[in-house]
């Protein structure tokens, strides 16, 4: 992680840790780094999500483009993932994303992808870093080598029409709830699942700016269980608030993790003959039942650190076709280079549709371990993470859990996760690393 950028993009308080000289700046250099090419003026796609600052940084990363003459296409409120398809299909040479994902609304950041819909290389990363700080001018452009921005809404409506048309199966006679988190699949959500025939409840599509993930969307699940159970559904999928992950409730409303979705399908694929080299990629903090449950199955999985980069990156190296996190990051290379909420509900009912099966029922085989996760809020994110890990290791062994101790890549957290066979070591476990983070405050 760099003094800017971590796990996730720049990420930070609205006004604060991430401003609007911020975003200029970042605009300036990505105009500068990207000129020349395309006949020599760079093509810059931007999305924002629903906060009220959004608006702020979008004018001024178009500012900052404009004036290092890049041209700015403008998607207006839509998903990361929608970013990340624009890029990569309309030939663009960058894609930023205003959002800071699942953080409460006054956070806000920008995500910046490469001509590939990827996350930005370190080495581009490090050099805006160095811009930031003051490192080097850049010329304005003038006359008619300055930029303009271009409204290309046009692109978001394609990217819808792509989700539509990954569909082999009709929607139609089944009870879908959606959670939108007041945010960036607000209406993207419901225009795909009415389009393939479902009958659609909605929760978390009145963003006002102010609302984004508060109480909705895929960190705060209870909604979309209280929708599902009220309405009788057959099953919902929330997401977060610039829809890159998505958490499935079932009939029953019980939840439904990542995990169970990677299992899901893993095996789906596997069975249609699609699950490249019969392996996928999870993340550390991924339950160890996933990996035992797809040996049953014969598939492999290969763990890898956490953040949807990482995975992509292992998922590269290793030619797994699927991959993803926990927390409901799924990435399906055939389709996408990160991660996609509605492309991963897309894929979950393909799996139920065309099997004939409801979640229980695909899940029969599927067993997990009792895992306990904790955040706590920290002064200095990286040296609490460092310190605890002796005491983690101590712990690991006396208790017999699989403890993991990180730093978070997008608040000032350390994240605790603690697995084992029994959840009351987990809890104690964790109980006692939260008592020595704090007394480090």
């Amino acid at each position: 992680m760099g003094k800017y950028f971590g796990t996730d993009g720049f990420r930070g308080e609205a006004g604060v840790t991430i401003t609007a000289e911020h975003a200029f700046k970042v605009g300036r250099i990505l105009g500068h780094m990207y000129g020349g090419r395309n006949g020599g003026r760079c093509r810059a796609v931007i999305g924002k999500d629903t906060r009220l600052s959004s608006y702020m940084l979008e004018y001024s990363l178009c500012a900052g483009l404009t004036a290092s003459g890049a041209d700015a296409y403008i998607l207006h409120v839509t998903t990361t993932p929608s970013v990340s398809y624009i890029t990569r299909c309309d030939g663009f040479d960058c894609g930023i994303m205003i959002s800071a994902s699942h953080n409460p609304y006054f956070d806000n950041g920008i995500k910046i992808m490469n001509a590939n819909g990827e996350k930005l290389e370190e080495s581009k990363i490090r050099e805006i870093e160095k811009y930031l700080d003051g490192g080097g001018e850049i010329p304005f452009a003038s006359g008619g080598a300055i930029g303009r921005t271009v409204d290309y809404v046009s692109g978001r409506n394609r990217y819808i029409g792509h989700l539509i048309s990954l569909s082999t199966c009709s929607y139609k006679g089944l009870r879908v709830g959606l959670d939108a988190a007041n945010g960036s699949a607000w209406q993207i959500a419901r225009s795909v699942f009415d389009a393939l025939g479902a009958k659609t409840y909605v929760v978390g599509v009145s963003p006002n700016g102010t609302n984004v993930n508060d109480g909705v969307g895929s960190t705060h699940i209870e909604r979309l269980v209280e929708l599902v159970k009220n309405n009788s559904l057959d099953i919902g999928f929330a997401f977060d608030g610039d829809a890159d992950r998505c958490i499935c409730v079932d009939g029953r409303g019980e939840v439904i993790t990542g995990d169970e979705i990677l299992y899901i399908c893993a095996d789906y694929l596997k069975k249609r003959g699609e699950l490249a080299g019969n392996k996928i990629v999870c993340t550390v903090l991924s339950n160890g039942g996933l990996i035992k449950s797809l040996d049953r199955l014969g598939i492999e999985c290969a763990a890898c650190d956490v953040g949807d980069k990482n995975v992509c990156d292992e998922m590269a190296k290793t030619g797994a076709v699927l991959g993803g996190e926990r927390s409901g990051h799924v990435v399906f290379s055939k389709y996408e280079s990160t991660g996609d909420g509605l492309v991963t509900a897309i894929m979950v009912m393909e799996a139920l549709i065309e099997q004939k099966k409801t979640i229980p029922q695909l899940l029969k085989d599927y067993k997990s371990f009792p895992q306990v996760s904790v955040n706590i809020a920290v002064k200095n994110k990286l040296a609490a993470a460092r310190a605890l890990l002796n005491d983690a290791e101590r712990l690991s062994q006396s208790l017999d859990v699989r403890l993991v101790v990180r730093p978070s890549g997008t608040e000032q957290v350390v994240r605790i996760m603690a697995e084992g066979e029994n959840y009351e070591n987990c809890i104690a476990a964790c109980a006692e690393l939260r008592k020595k983070a704090e007394s480090l405050k």
